[in-house]
């Protein structure tokens, strides 16, 4: 069988079962579980309205900005404190400490601090992305092999060298790999965050749709999620293959 169609065989049996519970057998009443036309007809209005659009690309921009300023601290940080066992000892406790957290914890700082809108969303992303992409980054130093570091040095190559020309490369795949964990909890943050901290976003869609028993815009809104989780996904695998070696 054709490797391109294979991805396709379960999404296509799931939807025709779908429509069998809901459109045929009408197990359930379209409240409880939209049918796919009443998907398609939600998404066809959230589209020309431009609502979707909207929602999509601010929750988009959210996700990004988190992940951009997670992966700004996150990654020096994690990088100084893998090739440091003074530091990693220093900030042992405090990253033990702050790590399990769930990022949903902080919703309320972040409304008190920066209000609704935008910015506090930004700030529970980045909360929640911060610490994978910390700890992969250590990983990737410490996994570094050895007689890299001691060839550069061999040459000549001092601390900061050695960290940004040997240990910095070799640390990429894994880094890349922390990213991508982080865009799933990204994804997972901003939408809980919009729910309750902003006025707009694909969190906000969903609540809204929900309160209203539109179920149909709701499977829109997480479909939308969905499909911008696997482009991410996408990218970060392409970008894995390429980098590996």
């Amino acid at each position: 069988m054709n490797k391109k169609i294979l991805p396709f065989i379960l999404p296509i049996i799931i939807i025709v079962l779908w429509a069998i519970v809901t459109m045929v057998l009408k197990l359930v009443p379209d409240y409880v579980i939209p049918s796919p036309v009443t998907v398609i007809t939600s998404g066809y209005d959230l589209v020309i309205t431009g609502r979707l659009f909207l929602d999509t690309t601010d929750t988009l921009f959210k996700v990004i900005s988190g992940l951009i300023i997670a992966s700004i601290v996150a990654i020096p940080c994690g990088l100084l404190m893998g090739w440091s066992k003074k530091l990693e000892e220093m900030t042992k406790i405090v990253v033990g400490v702050l790590r399990p957290i769930p990022p949903l914890a902080w919703i309320p700082f972040s409304i008190l601090w920066f209000g609704i809108g935008t910015v506090p969303a930004i700030f529970i992303i980045f909360m929640g992305c911060v610490f994978p992409i910390l700890i992969y980054t250590i990983d990737g130093v410490k996994r570094t092999d050895k007689v890299l570091v001691e060839a550069g040095e061999t040459l000549g190559a001092n601390s900061y060298q050695t960290l940004t020309k040997v240990i910095f490369p070799s640390s990429i795949p894994t880094i890349v790999s922390g990213l991508k964990v982080a865009v799933g909890i990204a994804l997972m943050c901003t939408v809980s965050a919009e729910m309750i901290a902003s006025d707009k976003g694909l969190g906000h869609l969903i609540l809204n749709a929900s309160q209203l028993f539109d179920t149909g815009a709701t499977v829109i809104g997480m479909l939308a999620i969905g499909v911008i989780g696997l482009i991410f996904d996408y990218i970060f695998n392409k970008a894995q293959n390429r980098i590996f070696w």
